[in-house]
């Protein structure tokens, strides 16, 4: 589907096809950039919410392990969707899996916004089953960028992330500390209600290369959507399986502190609204500097298994910093490498994963790659909270440290009997 690397030399080789190869190479660079505005401003409405949420259920009573309740009952819910939504959006097409995820939203935060009681709390909660922008945004990425360069794509894409975390949590912070939990939901309504019209105006029906089916094969593959065993196939490809399980293992600690930081930071910390929204603008500018300047460098000079060992390292070492620091100002130290393992790793799990399937199946697996953050918000709010509860937080920290060096040393190990073997 990508030609970009050839666009130069047919273009000194033929003065008639030239035109059409740039034509294409600008809608498609094009499409792209409308990509990661849709990407950023769906991160910026996201983390908005993050600055209404955990206040509004304190008002509401909860306490700690009900509001792992919450947080574990959007994983439950994104973990049966996030499967379903990328076959959706191999199947249907970029445009429609964007719009449906848009409109989820919005729907999202009106619920929000009329959240009064707990029960609405967790009814709030049920668009997320459709609430998949950003894997479908990595959807049309993979399918636009060539497999060489798909992880600096995918680390641009991410860079998007930072930026909606700094406008989103700075946003957030400053509306809910002026106006209330209401207005700032209302807020980020209006905003996902322009996100959709930046998909219905600029995204393509598909951005797919295909060959011509006939009505009964369009028909059966529309009736394969909820089919488990035309997703469960990718697992098959070589590398898939085992990435995977790299993927779970060594991403279940980190996401446990993650899905459990609004708590700290509410209780361990004792973070304002507005002082919450500045520290999550902090990530943001940390993880853009990272996503910028440091993982585009480093994919085109090392192999995706060196960074991904690399990544799971520095991640044991956070796990061991967090599990010994005291205040804010030491957070803020160990944000740094906190964000860098955790950026690396993504991206290059993702990248690896895309590449080991058909392009025809990039929207499925990224679903997939959905479906294992899902699984860590499932799990992890409820196993966070019993942690946090009953050992307090360096225990969170200590299990991240064991595990991922465990991983590490496995991986390792693995890594130098192979070259040992083919040395011999």
């Amino acid at each position: 589907m990508d030609q970009r690397g050839e666009t130069t030399e047919e273009t000194s080789k033929s003065s008639v096809s030239s035109p059409v190869n740039v034509a294409d190479q600008r809608k498609r660079t094009k499409i792209i950039y409308v990509v990661y505005i849709i990407a950023a401003l769906d991160i910026t409405w996201m983390f908005l919410q993050f600055s209404v949420t955990p206040y509004l259920a304190k008002k509401l009573g909860f306490d700690t392990l009900w509001f792992g309740y919450l947080q574990t009952m959007v994983g439950v819910i994104q973990l049966l969707g996030g499967p379903m939504f990328g076959r959706f959006a191999d199947l249907f097409g970029a445009r429609v899996a964007l719009s449906l995820a848009c409109t989820s939203t919005i729907v999202f935060f009106l619920l929000l916004a009329i959240a009064d009681h707990p029960a609405m709390l967790f009814i709030h909660k049920l668009p997320t089953v459709f609430m998949h922008v950003l894997p479908a945004s990595q959807m049309v990425v993979a399918d636009l960028s060539e497999p060489e360069k798909r992880a600096d794509a995918l680390s641009k894409l991410a860079l998007c992330f930072g930026v909606g975390m700094i406008a989103g949590s700075t946003l957030g912070g400053h509306l809910n500390t002026r106006y209330g939990e209401t207005f700032t939901a209302c807020f980020g309504a209006a905003g996902s209600a322009f996100s959709l019209l930046l998909v219905l105006k600029f995204i393509p029906k598909t951005t797919k290369v295909q060959a011509p089916r006939t009505s009964a094969d369009s028909e059966n593959k529309k009736k394969s959507v909820f089919n488990v065993g035309e997703i469960t196939r990718l697992m098959k490809f070589p590398g898939v399986t085992p990435t995977f399980l790299v993927k779970i293992i060594a991403g279940l600690p980190s996401g446990i502190f993650q899905v459990m930081f609004s708590i700290i930071a509410l209780e361990f910390f004792k973070l304002e609204p507005q002082q919450n929204g500045l520290l999550m603008a902090y990530f943001g500018i940390v993880q853009m500097l990272i996503q910028g300047g440091v993982i585009g460098r480093l994919t085109p000079r090392y192999s995706d298994n060196s960074l991904l060992l690399l990544s799971i390292g520095v991640s044991s070492l956070v796990g061991l910093a967090q599990a010994y620091m005291q205040n804010v100002f030491q957070f803020c130290i160990i944000v740094l490498p906190m964000m860098f393992s955790l950026s690396v790793f993504n991206v290059i799990t993702d990248s690896m994963l895309t590449k080991s399937v058909p392009s025809s199946d990039t929207g499925t697996m990224m679903g997939l790659c959905a479906s294992v953050q899902s699984l860590l918000r499932t799990v992890g709010p409820t196993a966070g909270g019993f942690l946090y509860v009953n050992y307090g937080i360096s225990s969170i920290g200590l299990i991240q440290f064991v595990v991922n060096i465990c991983v590490f040393l496995f991986m390792l190990q693995r890594r130098l009997r192979k070259t040992t073997e083919h040395m011999e």
